[in-house]
């Protein structure tokens, strides 16, 4: 949930569906705000090749060795080659057990391909290895959420968000994880950490939307008012449709959801949590057509 962005580059568009959609959603905006799709960098490239010769030369012991399979991974995870970066991060497990990052990625994994006991597994091991490892917490609350387990996932995500109050994402996702479980102070705890928390980060804008201060077209302007590349404006867009995607589900409008959804996977921004929900949310739709 790295958060930059930029006015470079940025398009304003009217969106038909959208647009038609205003009349079931009075929050629904008249108008859209697109980026440039994310492409492979040269770095990421450069990258993935000298760790390819780091690998078969031969020179590192078995400790090393997984670290730059583990490496590897997330480059590859990076681009959206999320079939490799899982063997790498399985190479890594292998030869160093104790590998808690790769097992909460292998977890992330697993979860996403709906196999969950094997994500429950990967994860307890996480946290058995780093019982302050507080992404083990966020990524088990959200696969034990998914897989019908509300109140157990509302204890892991409270330990993620207690870690760091401050934290808007921490807060949204507490916020998502006990409306699920059906927690009566949900909202009342994320008026009162906007109000004690708040500052410039703009992940208080989500959590501005969601506790009903601004509305979605204003909310969407906020994503142009930064400086940067337009990898920073694409990481806010997909943040941001991810998040109004979510807002859809709970109002009853799936089709709407489904297209905020395809409009946070367009910024390609593949190693998000909120890219890999958004696909993963999709599959979901389209399983029940």
């Amino acid at each position: 949930m790295l958060i930059k962005a930029l006015r470079t580059g940025c398009m304003l568009v009217t969106f038909g569906y959208l647009s038609a959609c205003a009349s079931t959603s009075s929050q629904a905006p008249q108008t859209v705000v697109l980026a440039k799709p994310l492409q492979v960098n040269y770095q990421s490239e450069v990258a993935l090749a000298r760790l390819g010769q780091m690998l078969n030369s031969g020179e590192y012991n078995q400790e090393q060795m997984a670290q730059l399979y583990y490496e590897r991974g997330i480059v590859f995870d990076r681009v959206g080659l999320r079939a490799l970066a899982r063997f790498d991060f399985n190479r890594a497990i292998q030869l160093k057990p104790d590998f808690v990052e790769a097992y909460n990625f292998l977890g992330v994994y697993f979860t996403l391909a709906e196999e969950f006991d094997s994500a429950f597994e990967a994860f307890d091991s996480a946290v058995e290895l780093a019982p302050d490892y507080s992404f083990a917490y966020f990524y088990r609350g959200i696969a034990l959420n998914y897989a019908n387990k509300p109140q157990l996932a509302v204890a892991d995500v409270n330990h993620y968000a207690d870690q760091a109050p401050n934290d808007p994402y921490r807060v949204l996702w507490r916020y998502l994880i006990q409306l699920e479980a059906g927690e009566p102070e949900a909202e009342n705890e994320l008026v009162e950490a906007l109000k004690t928390y708040r500052n410039e980060d703009w992940g208080w804008q989500i959590v501005r939307l969601y506790a009903g201060e601004i509305d979605q077209q204003t909310f969407l302007g906020t994503t142009m008012e930064v400086q940067g590349d337009n990898r920073a404006l694409a990481e806010r867009l997909c943040e941001a449709y991810f998040y109004m995607a979510k807002l859809a589900q709970r109002a009853g409008d799936p089709q709407l959801a489904s297209s905020y959804f395809k409009l946070s996977l367009a910024n390609n921004v593949y190693d998000f949590v909120e890219h890999r929900l958004a696909l993963f949310e999709l599959n979901r739709y389209e399983s029940q057509i």
